[in-house]
């Protein structure tokens, strides 16, 4: 049978995906069995704005290996696929292309702009479908869903009546994370806070009467009364001078000082005794603003951090509208929307930028002798995930979700054991924040998106409706005239509010659908650690809330790729390593199964050139091995029905027992290992069964049959033999690099359409032999041992050799006799003989196996001095290469800054060093 000498990944892949599809073999229907175990995966909806990138690689690859796995085991498999409409990320793409054509969504309107992003959804939005298809995804597109779609959005609109209805959504004034660059309100974890290095502003504020004029020597005044600290270390925050009394306080933030509506202290230091119990009942004046401000007592504030003062605004930080609300003070915006200065400033601050009004500020400050002392202070600052800008915390009218409620079902579930994390580390992460869990701020001033059901009557009324139909007919029930005109909420909701849903919107609810009885709860669900809150915890709030049970039984926590050299991947870094262009070089087999190799639980992986190259390698070594067997067993492959183990023609042979066993405790270990998710043990057990195994010795113990001309019983019985380990092990190997294996199995004797619906090898206890394990490891030591002892010589494969071997136990020497010619023709041995003992004689090359001792005359075949010295050459060389890697590998300075992967060489080749060392030792000795 004709098959190309080389592998050309690129063509193959090209051929058999559209196979896949277009007879529908992702399909849950194409298992027609009824008693069929379910087996139901929802994928991680990609941003229908992305791109495939490393991290979406490793998850897909490792979904695709479980739905492959479980569909060809006999389960009815439903992989579902979608992308979510990512409200944020969306228009700002729309918007970017709108400024690049010279004009702003506020031009056209907020219909036509909703037009214009459905046109650049259906154009340009699927990029990130065509791309899953190149990795070989096994999901059904006939269900493919869109968090946009009729369906989800039917399931966005009932939930959110249902928990308005329930009192659990309520609209109401609080402080929220404005993002100046989105113009709208972003969630808790939306915030990225970034180590920024700013500045401690120490600033007087004048009690009783207002500053007309420059203030001299209050800074020294600061400094005197600071030179010595108390024991802890808390700073004097009350100067007593001649132009009067101030206080003290500290701020990161200057600008804000306009909108200070009071001063706290802790009531300790405010009681009789207290170190500013002279205060009680003084007001302080407002610098740059006249304002009079009053002083509050509150537990929250440490009296021994700073100055024990500190400066209250209410509308622009959360600690402070906390404290606003408590003791009921004024909220002054100082800061818009726009990260401008309000109309409530000073007219010279007005329209300033809040940074430049930052500077305006000190120089105001400096210029009245109020700025006492500025250190440089570093510090984490909330910044916006999209814009990148520094967020504002800002008062303003929002949707919010309470979450408290929800969130001790969610925890009872995992605690219970209904949903269980693989690694269970992993929950920590869940337990913590759900146990912290804060109201959920759910609207978004944007104009894509989920719209919030709810319309507004003239008078300020609040009507929350599946429609607006249902809106009158509610205003009707409160004996209000359903004509009113209405007003629809101009707000969407958080793109995570309909992502929450998607295990049990997909599947067709609030309709009772077959699909969402058959498939949910959802089997499991493969993600990555940094959406556990985001994402997992809130399905898991939604599902037990809306389905009465949890969204997945096991969460699978994939690892973090990493760029080549060890850093996380990011756009900033310009380390973004695109898959597309590594399947290009490689092959996407390869780095498939390069992913699902280095994949450990929670851990992190490293695309090296060298475990990408191992991979590739790995796909033509299959390649080679099929080619093997298709060129030398035409006789047995034009019959292309399966075949069924030889044994009829004529007995198997130990190679073949052995083979066999092997082959079912590799099935065995894999099923085990995929159903562990212990993706990278069934990798390696399939790659060293596969390399060494099946070529390096079934293939090579095989070859005096296969290739030979006659067509003898014995003959045909291995070529049977051969070609149903290998059309097996593609069965095995399939679930991890799918096309490579299809390419080759059409090629071989088979049952069914394709190997993707194939069965699955379910390992046979009656073909494991571990007599036969034992028997066949003792030759391979022997053979392997044999020709250690020709390379430890420089001894031309060309040069016979005679050996003979000394043993006692007569299953060692019943072995070896059965095995005899193999052994010969495999270290190329003329002369084997066995004996009760070795006689003591000089220039022989000696060594040990299991049971028996070897020995091989070197007499004639090499110049002993000359041999012993170039050996103890070669040892001191290898000895001193070792000695300069241990101290590289001991000096923590070469850990920290060189690469991972040249650090991991560097060990690897210390551990191979000292190997070679070893076995150069022994046959030093043996001279």
């Amino acid at each position: 049978m004709e098959i190309p000498k080389t592998y050309e990944p690129k063509e193959v892949e090209q051929r058999w995906y559209p196979f896949w599809e277009e007879h529908g073999f992702f399909s849950p229907e194409s298992n027609d069995n009824p008693r069929a175990d379910i087996f139901s995966m929802v994928i991680p909806p990609p941003n229908v704005t992305g791109y495939l990138h490393m991290g979406h690689a490793l998850n897909h690859t490792l979904q695709d290996v479980l739905a492959r796995w479980r569909r060809m085991s006999g389960d009815r498999v439903l992989w579902l696929p979608g992308t979510d409409h990512a409200g944020i990320a969306t228009q700002m793409v729309v918007e970017r292309n709108l400024a690049a054509e010279g004009t702003r969504r506020q031009d056209m309107g907020r219909e036509k702009f909703v037009e214009r992003v459905w046109e650049w959804k259906e154009h340009s939005g699927g990029t990130i479908q065509n791309q899953m298809r190149v990795l070989g995804e096994s999901v059904d597109w006939e269900r493919e869903r869109f968090t946009m779609d009729d369906g989800l959005s039917n399931a966005v609109r009932e939930v959110f009546v249902r928990l308005y209805d329930e009192g659990l959504i309520y609209r109401g004034e609080y402080m929220i994370n404005w993002s100046p660059g989105l113009q709208t309100a972003i969630s808790d974890l939306e915030v990225e806070m970034k180590p920024v290095r700013g500045k401690l502003y120490h600033i007087a504020y004048p009690i009783g009467k207002a500053v007309s004029g420059p203030v001299e020597g209050l800074a020294e005044a600061y400094e005197a009364a600071n030179a010595e600290k108390g024991e802890s270390g808390a700073e004097m925050g009350l100067l007593s001078t001649t132009s009067g009394d101030f206080i003290v306080v500290a701020t990161t933030r200057p600008e804000t000082m306009l909108g200070d509506t009071a001063i706290a202290l802790n009531p300790e230091d405010a009681a009789e005794g207290g170190r500013y119990a002279g205060v009680a009942g003084r007001r302080v004046i407002l610098p740059l603003v006249g304002r009079e401000i009053e002083f509050v007592q509150d537990e929250i504030v440490e009296k021994d951090f700073g100055t024990g003062f500190v400066k209250v605004t209410p509308a622009h930080d959360p600690n402070d509208f906390a404290m606003g609300k408590r003791h009921g003070l004024e909220f002054v915006q100082v800061i818009g929307k726009d990260a401008r200065m309000t109309d409530v400033v000073p007219e010279k601050y007005r329209g300033l930028d809040r940074f430049e009004a930052r500077k305006a500020v000190v120089e105001d400050l400096q210029g009245l002798g109020l700025l006492l002392r500025v250190d440089d202070y570093a510090h984490n600052v909330g910044h916006c995930q999209r814009s990148g800008m520094v967020v504002e915390p800002l008062i303003s009218t929002q949707w919010f979700l309470k979450m408290r409620g929800l969130a001790d079902p969610a925890i009872d579930a995992v605690k219970q054991g209904r949903t269980k994390f693989v690694p269970e580390s992993m929950t920590k992460i869940y337990f913590n924040w759900l146990e912290n869990i804060q109201d959920w701020c759910i609207s978004r001033q944007l104009w894509w998106g989920h719209r919030i059901p709810a319309w507004f009557t003239p008078d300020g009324e609040i009507v929350v409706a599946r429609d607006e139909d249902e809106a009158r007919q509610r205003l009707a029930a409160r004996g209000m005239d359903s004509k009113t005109p209405l007003r629809e909420e101009e707000d969407v909701l958080d793109t995570w509010f309909s992502s929450q849903l998607w295990p049990f919107s997909t599947l067709g609810w609030p309709d009772e659908t077959d699909d969402l009885k058959k498939y949910y709860p959802t089997s499991v669900l493969v993600t990555a650690q940094d959406i556990i809150f985001f994402w997992v915890a809130r399905m898991m709030m939604m599902g037990l809330k809306f389905m009465g049970d949890v969204p997945f039984r096991t969460v699978y926590i994939n690892a973090l790729v990493l760029d080549p050299e060890g850093q996380k991947m990011s756009k900033t870094k310009g380390n973004v390593v695109d898959p597309l262009e590594v399947f290009e070089k490689y092959g996407t087999d390869a780095v498939r199964f390069m992913l699902t190799a280095a994949s450990t639980t929670g851990m992190t992986i490293t695309p090296q050139e060298a475990k990408l190259e191992t991979a590739r390698n790995f796909a033509n070594k299959i390649w080679n091995a099929t080619r093997f067997v298709m060129l030398n067993c035409d006789d047995v492959l034009e019959g292309r029905d399966s075949l069924d183990w030889e044994t009829y023609l004529t007995p198997p042979e130990l190679a073949d027992l052995w083979i066999l066993s092997r082959f079912n405790r590799v099935a065995l270990d894999v099923h085990s290992a995929l159903g562990e998710f212990r993706f990278h043990e069934a990798a390696a057990t399939l790659y060293h069964f596969f390399w060494n195994d099946f070529c390096d010795w079934y293939i090579e113990l095989s070859k005096p049959f296969v290739t030979s001309k006659e067509s003898t019983p014995q003959n045909l019985a291995v070529k049977r033999r051969i070609i149903y380990v290998l059309e097996r092990s593609l069965r095995l190997l399939h679930p991890i690099m799918p096309y490579i294996t299809e390419e080759l199995w059409q090629k071989l004797p088979h049952k069914g359409e394709s190997i993707c619906i194939a069965d699955f090898v379910e390992h046979n206890s009656a073909q494991l032999d571990g007599r036969a394990e034992r028997e066949m490891g003792l030759v391979i030591d022997l053979i392997t041992r044999l020709r250690n002892i020709r390379a430890s010589f420089n001894i031309a494969p060309s040069v016979s050799l005679k050996a003979r071997i000394a043993t006692t136990d007569d299953n060692v020497r019943d072995v070896i006799s059965r095995m005899e010619a193999h052994i010969k023709r495999l270290a190329r041995i003329e002369e084997l003989q066995l004996v009760d003992q070795l006689d003591s004689e000089r220039g022989a090359a000696r060594a040990v196996i299991s049971g028996a001792t070897i020995s091989v005359p070197l007499e004639g075949l090499i110049d002993f001095d000359k041999e012993r010295a170039r050996l103890e050459k070669e040892l001191a060389k290898l000895a001193g290469e070792r000695e300069g890697l241990e101290k590289r590998l001991g000096n923590q300075d070469f850990i920290k800054r060189a690469a991972v992967d040249v650090v991991a060489a560097s060990r690897e080749r210390s551990v191979e060093l000292e190997d070679q060392i070893t076995k150069l030792k022994a046959t030093i000795e043996s001279l």
